[in-house]
């Protein structure tokens, strides 16, 4: 659970806005227009395909903090290309971690379960901090 220290209004997981809550006079709301998955906006939300493919990357674990690949941030960036192939951008916690081949392999393997394509793992040389977790009180510690 969150401690309310995300950003309002946006979901940290898919980076999409958090609908407003209805209008307390009761008059209806009218509903935003939803633009189907395949023609997704060149704004950077997310389509259904790289939604199924973060919620299968859910059990993706790191072996030494226990915690999923989304829940450290190390998934950074999840593409769908032409043609079919699957692009999933991630960071290590440490460098050189020996984790990474069996990471890469378990990322590989939880995409492909949800996209049955082609799956690229790309490792970023970008340093990880906790910074860049939705929660980063589920290490147990505070910042």
């Amino acid at each position: 659970m969150s401690d309310g220290s995300a950003k309002p209004g946006v979901n940290p997981h898919t980076g999409r806005p958090v609908p407003e809550e209805p209008a307390a006079s009761g008059a209806p709301v009218p509903a935003a227009p939803v633009a189907p998955a395949a023609s997704a906006p060149a704004s950077g939300a997310p389509s259904q395909q790289e939604m199924a493919v973060r919620a299968a990357l859910e059990s993706v674990m790191d072996p030494e903090i226990n915690l999923s690949g989304i829940d450290l941030g190390l998934i950074r960036e999840i593409k769908v290309l032409d043609p079919a192939k699957t692009l999933v951008r991630m960071m290590l916690t440490t460098p050189f971690c020996p984790y990474a081949p069996q990471l890469m392999a378990e990322v590989k393997q939880a995409t492909m379960s949800v996209l049955p394509q082609e799956c690229e793992v790309e490792i970023l040389t970008d340093p990880w901090s906790p910074d860049l977790m939705p929660d980063p009180g589920l290490l147990g510690y505070s910042f």
